[in-house]
Parts: structure tokens; sequence; C-alpha cells
């Protein structure tokens, strides 16, 4: 991998980290936020929670070179139940905050998917997709 790919896939795993790892201090917290979203959807407070926990072991695995990619799987998996969840039951914008969650999940989906594509090689072997051959 050439360095501008280095460090676009770093970039990629500590923007999709760090987003996650700053709202768990709201979700293990019990936001007033964090309460009326998951009680909107009806799975407070073990909603929250399980989301919280679901969102530190992402933030882990996507730091984790090795692992990036399946923190960036279970990343894009979280982030389109909540952005599922904005479209349907929530609305874009939660509480006068102009749409910012819905935002923040967004940049965390596109992160990950980036992180998805940059690491092929890593989990292409695990799912047997067969690698390109070059054309000449």
């Amino acid at each position: 991998m050439n360095k501008s790919r280095h460090y676009i896939l770093w970039a990629a795993r500590l923007i999709a980290a760090i987003i996650l790892l700053q709202t768990l201090y709201f979700k293990f917290g019990a936001a007033p936020e964090s309460v009326y979203i998951f009680s909107r959807l009806g799975i407070e407070p073990w909603g929250r929670i399980g989301a919280g926990v679901a969102e530190l072991i992402t933030s882990i695995l996507l730091l984790i070179p090795r692992t990036s990619w399946l923190g960036a799987l279970t990343g894009m998996a979280t982030m389109l139940g909540a952005i599922g969840a904005h479209l349907t039951v929530l609305g874009i914008e939660v509480l006068d905050d102009g749409g910012y969650l819905f935002f923040l999940a967004l940049i965390v989906l596109l992160s990950c998917a980036l992180v998805l594509l940059l690491t092929h090689a890593q989990w292409s072997a695990l799912v047997m997709i067969p690698k390109r051959k070059p054309t000449s």
C-alpha cells in the first residue's frame, strides 16, 4: 500500500472511531438527548446501552489495523440502523440539532465504507472473492 492510501485509511479509521467514541459519553451518561432518542425508538435504556457497547467495540476494531475491516463492517451496520431510525421515526433533525446527529451518522458510514474499500485485500480472502488480475 502506498503512503497516500495508508494515510487516507488511517484518517478514515480515526474519523469514524473519534465520532463513535465521543458519543459514548452521551449514551453511557444517559444524556437527555440520548434518552429522548431511544425512548422515541421504544428501546430505552437497553437499546441506548447496547448501541454504546456496539460503538465501543466498533471503535476498538477500527483502530487495530488487522481488524479495521471488521470494525468498518460493524460501523456500517450500526450507522445504517441509525440512519434508518432518523428517516423513519426520529426525523433528520432531533431536538433542534439542525441534523447534526444525522450528519455524523453519514460521515461515519462513509468513513467505514472507505475503510472497507481500502482493506479489500484483508477481508476478500475470508469471503473468497478472487483478486482481479492486472490488465496490460
